[in-house]
């Protein structure tokens, strides 16, 4: 959907549901930075469709920042999960060289668990992923409304705590990218807020967006 019609929409929300404590005017910002293996196995899995994929972040809202978020999505058909784990901005900083150690220092069994998966599988930065996101919330059925828009990535640089990474637009910039979450049901006067944006239904992958005009010359 175009970012006019998505303030739109915003305008809407906002009188029905409740603006994410860290929203301002156009938002907040998110930098995550993307790991896969060396075979690009969790980006191919996204790209052909398959039922169980998964992908895994280090994410931060503020270059400044004292902590970092470790992340893994898992989709299992219709049924997402996410995990994390809050690390120390020491240990982010450990995690984008790839030292993975760092996580066993932490009592909590998901740390360990990233700590095997990432080691075995020797996965490795892959890309930067920047952009600015409006999120709304209302408590039944825990729904979560986001629209993220300016959508910039590197490939050239992992550090998401420099000021100055290089980054570059993997998404035409009047267009932004609407996401509802719910659990069971969607409610009806929400749904109709939302039917009212014009937008198209598609499947879009941050992630992918950041590496597809990479990797297309590579295959």
């Amino acid at each position: 959907m175009t970012i006019a019609d998505g303030q739109k929409l915003c305008g809407l929300l906002s009188s029905v549901m409740q603006e994410d404590e860290h929203n301002g005017a156009l938002g907040y910002r998110i930098r995550s930075l993307y790991y896969d293996t060396p075979e690009d196995s969790d980006y191919n899995d996204k790209i052909n469709g398959l039922e169980l994929r998964r992908k895994i972040r280090l994410r931060i809202y503020d270059p400044n920042a004292d902590f970092a978020m470790l992340e893994e999505k898992k989709k299992e058909g219709a049924y997402q999960r996410k995990r994390s784990l809050r690390v120390s901005r020491t240990d982010a900083e450990q995690l984008i060289q790839c030292d993975y150690s760092v996580l066993l220092k932490y009592d909590d069994p998901f740390a360990h668990e990233m700590y095997g998966l990432m080691h075995s599988r020797c996965y490795r930065p892959k890309a930067a992923v920047e952009y600015q996101r409006r999120a709304f919330i209302a408590k039944e059925n825990h729904i979560r409304i986001t629209l993220d828009h300016h959508i910039t990535a590197t490939e050239a640089g992992f550090d998401i705590f420099s000021p100055s990474l290089n980054l570059y637009p993997v998404l035409d910039p009047f267009n932004a990218v609407l996401e509802v979450k719910y659990n069971g049901f969607l409610l009806s006067h929400i749904k109709s807020l939302v039917n009212t944006a014009d937008r198209s239904e598609l499947s879009v992958s941050k992630y992918c967006l950041a590496r597809s005009a990479v990797l297309k010359y590579q295959y």
